[in-house]
């Protein structure tokens, strides 16, 4: 295996199975391996990933480097080394976007909360 495919099954193995398994354990805000992708390339970079990357899938073009930076960002996350929702802010920052608000301590986000407080009072 050279590598390059070493560092694409870390990358993977930690965004698909790692990640999603740690963010449900510790309730983080998000969960779905595109999320973990977004976040943690666009920290590696500094900025909107897609800014620095021209293919896709971008672990595939990315420059080895920033995946590796990229990955070592998810391990940290893991190890309680780095924060994943500062990481989500940041990046959603980068992108112009403001985080969903989200209760204290509810995987929920508000507008899933009230949707399905909608559906309890219906019922």
């Amino acid at each position: 295996m050279s590598a390059r495919d070493a560092l694409a099954a870390r990358w993977l193995g930690l965004t698909r199975r790692e990640l999603p398994d740690v963010a449900r354990e510790r309730r983080w805000p998000v969960v779905a391996d595109h999320c973990f992708q977004r976040i943690l390339l666009d920290n590696a970079f500094g900025g909107v990933w897609y800014d620095h990357v021209a293919g896709r899938p971008a672990y595939a073009h990315a420059d080895p480097a920033a995946l590796a930076r990229a990955i070592a960002l998810g391990d940290a996350a893991i190890a309680g080394e780095a924060d994943m929702a500062d990481l989500n802010r940041r990046s959603l920052d980068w992108r112009g976007k403001a985080p969903s608000q989200r209760r204290s301590g509810d995987p929920m986000s508000a507008s899933s909360q009230s949707r399905r407080t909608k559906i309890e009072r219906t019922a």
